[in-house]
């Protein structure tokens, strides 16, 4: 009897020690990785063929962007909205001109005094209202020294008002120079960064423009990014969206009862931002939207608004040395661990640069080592080898945003159609 019992126990023990064995059997990473398929094999032989896969290099897809900007332009036509091109955030004269020519936009945000000088020396056609206010001082460097291309400031340059005391100073350049400025006023919807926040200080505002001859009103810009950022509890983004458009309405409610005359034309009631502007339809105070980075679709914007647009840029950055991974010294037996248990860290790739906001996308299943941190140089992507790279070989990072992160690799190779048909040349990266 005793024996039988030993006999039931091992039994128990040996099934046990089997369901472990299969659970982490389970556990176990499965291989992820690839070789490139697709747009990225024929975008990796283009960039070689034209000679730009030595470096990195920021690559946009020309037909992707295109079908975004359609689909964007889509949005306000028919409606009463006007579409403006977040200049920061499409920091490329070539960039802005396709998407401007897909869109028919000639309007712009800005957001600096140097993009400001670069888009009224080089597109004079352009309108363009400051995205955010700029010191007093750059206002009136940038009226001492007018481009030469005939773009007029005081007609197509609304100066972005956050304050009275602001206004003032702006107030005094105009009188000094006996120059018109044309002012559009910042006010605070709910994402409180800065802005007009109440009634009372918007109507000191509109009382010092109607004072002042040589000042002109020019409408409003209120940004609500926030109203689809915040965390989505218990309805907390449809709530947000609501107040934003019950505050632009009562500070338009305010102008109107004000003694400003109204414009010639309309004014410009600016509103939304790439991760907004499919939440408004014209029905409400707001006559315009500002869109950005919706038109390449860095990863930060993969939200429902945006699900049928497409990423349009990536980074593209040879491969220097493959090989096995061998984690550095202290950590190596970490790494002989974690090369045994994950088929994914078995094989070694650095790269030309790397710890750019972005992340690696094609060939699939390569990612950062936790046993060896970030580099700037020759970064680290560890993967299964089932990759096929070889040194020479190109792997493709998304940018999690556009802005900055298009700048950093000087001009941007554009593809179409299977090659490399030409190159934009960058802002510079300041502003």
């Amino acid at each position: 009897m005793k024996r039988q019992g030993l006999t039931r126990r091992r039994v128990v023990a040996a099934g046990a020690l089997a369901a472990t064995g299969a659970a982490l059997l389970a556990a176990r990473p499965a291989d992820r990785g690839a070789p490139h398929t697709g747009d990225f094999a024929a975008m990796a032989q283009a960039l070689k063929a034209a000679g730009l896969a030595l470096q990195p290099t920021l690559v946009v897809d020309r037909a992707r962007l295109r079908a975004n900007a359609a689909k964007v332009r889509a949005h306000v036509q028919g409606r009463p909205l006007a579409l403006r091109l977040v200049n920061k955030s499409l920091p490329c004269l070539g960039l802005l001109d396709e998407v401007g020519a897909a869109t028919g936009s000639a309007r712009q945000m800005v957001f600096s005094l140097p993009y400001l000088a670069l888009i009224a020396q080089e597109r004079p056609h352009t309108d363009v209202l400051l995205g955010k206010p700029v010191p007093a001082a750059a206002a009136a460097a940038f009226l001492a020294m007018p481009p030469a291309s005939g773009f007029d400031p005081a007609r197509q340059l609304q100066w972005l008002v956050d304050t009275p005391q602001r206004l003032a100073q702006y107030r005094e350049i105009a009188r000094g120079r006996g120059q018109p400025m044309r002012i559009n006023i910042e006010i605070d919807v709910g994402l409180h960064r800065g802005g007009v926040a109440d009634a009372d200080t918007l109507r000191a505002l509109l009382q010092m423009v109607q004072e002042e001859p040589l000042l002109r009103f020019a409408g409003f810009m209120g940004y609500d990014a926030h109203t689809q950022k915040i965390p989505d509890i218990a309805g907390a983004r449809a709530r947000a969206h609501h107040d934003a458009l019950a505050a632009y309405q009562g500070f338009v409610d305010v102008l109107r009862a004000s003694p400003l005359p109204s414009p010639s034309g309309p004014w410009t009631f600016n509103t939304a931002g790439s991760p907004t502007f499919r939440l408004h339809d014209g029905s409400g105070a707001a006559n315009e939207v500002a869109v950005g980075s919706a038109m390449v679709l860095p990863s930060d914007f993969d939200t429902p608004l945006l699900v049928d647009l497409a990423p349009a840029a990536w980074i593209a950055t040879p491969v220097l040395k493959v090989g096995a991974f061998a984690a550095p010294d202290g950590v190596g037996a970490l790494g002989r661990l974690a090369r045994a248990w994950d088929a994914n860290e078995r094989t070694a790739h650095f790269i030309h640069g790397g710890n750019w906001l972005a992340d690696p996308v094609s060939p699939p299943g390569l990612g950062t080592s936790v046993l060896m941190g970030l580099s700037s140089n020759q970064q680290l992507l560890v993967g299964s080898g089932t990759q096929a790279l070889r040194p020479d070989d190109v792997v493709f990072f998304r940018p999690r945003q556009s802005e900055a992160v298009l700048q950093q690799l000087g001009d941007i190779a554009v593809y179409e159609g299977g090659r490399i048909v030409g190159q934009w040349p960058v802002f510079p990266a300041r502003g």
